[in-house]
């Protein structure tokens, strides 16, 4: 089979240290699939590294300031360094024989999407009210609240489009190579005539990681993110958590103002995107540290 395993930016922990822990952890999940035969690509999120990248050039005296695309590049960079170091010395401990690469990915996006006149994906540290008011007064941020976890800084989310680098990718994957790419949904980029064009924005992972699950034919599609299934009524007296589910049944919910539209909602709608484009094809929304459950659909919300 051919996983395509998403790992959600906010579980990757809250600094770099935190980072190679986690995904230390992680990559022996990711070995076992490899030994039982099967190939895998990874696609991560960025959201608060990117914001940490960003922040750091804004905060800095006599620095100047890192436009978006370059800040999406370096936390590519930095994470698929991780990813990439983890695998490579568990695949050494395991005695497995696996080349890994990071692709630096340009993603492109329609500079005419109408996201872009209204900023929702989420970036960089919480904060309180009082906080994101005072930012957004100081650097005209725009400061969105985010899921009952507070407040956040937001950009503009365009959808991808297509995938400059999926020729490489998808040669990666048929020479039996782990491929990172996407990273944090990759770096937009937008056509002006034969040239492409990075832009301001931060396209969600999760689309991307569906993208990336359709270009490469994948068997199934796994985000891994901080809480183990998707909940209907979350954090309410009557939340329900989805187990197996079909479909139909979670696009019913889709219409319903049933997930966060910053943390959640695009993780279902992803999976939808993937399985209503791939017939016959699994997704699955599960915590990190149940990942190998979740690869043997023991653990999280399994959609088909």
């Amino acid at each position: 089979m051919r996983y395509v395993v998403s790992l959600g930016g906010n579980a990757l922990g809250n600094n770099a240290e935190e980072q190679k822990i986690l995904v230390s952890n992680v990559a022996k999940y990711i070995v076992k699939l490899m030994k039982d035969g099967h190939e895998v690509v990874i696609v991560h999120g960025n959201g608060p590294q990117v914001g940490m990248i960003n922040n750091a050039f804004s905060e800095a005296q006599n620095v100047p300031d890192m436009p978006f695309p370059e800040c999406g590049a370096m936390s590519q960079g930095y994470i698929g360094f991780h990813l990439q170091n983890a695998l490579q010395n568990e695949l050494k401990a395991q005695g497995v024989k696996r080349n890994v690469a990071t692709v630096v990915t340009q993603v492109v996006v329609d500079k005419n999407d109408p996201l872009f006149q209204n900023p929702s994906k989420p970036v960089g540290t919480f904060y309180s009210k009082e906080e994101a008011e005072q930012i957004a007064k100081e650097k005209g941020y725009t400061m969105k609240e985010d899921a009952g976890r507070g407040y956040r800084r937001v950009v503009p989310s365009p959808l991808p489009i297509d995938i400059e680098e999926k020729e490489i990718i998808s040669t990666l994957v048929k020479n039996g190579d782990v491929v990172i790419c996407a990273g944090g949904g990759g770096i937009p980029v937008i056509k002006e005539g034969q040239k492409l064009v990075g832009i301001a924005a931060v396209i969600d992972k999760d689309y991307a990681s569906a993208l990336v699950a359709e270009l490469v034919e994948a068997d199934y599609l796994v985000i891994l993110t901080a809480i183990d299934n998707v909940c209907i009524n979350y954090k309410q007296p009557n939340e329900k958590k989805l187990g197996k589910v079909s479909v139909d049944e979670i696009k019913e919910y889709l219409k319903g103002d049933y997930f966060a539209k910053g943390s959640m909602y695009p993780k279902v709608n992803a999976c939808v995107k993937f399985l209503s484009r791939c017939k016959g094809k699994t997704a699955i929304i599960a915590a990190l540290e149940n990942a190998a459950l979740a690869f043997e659909e023991k653990s999280g919300t399994i959609i088909r």
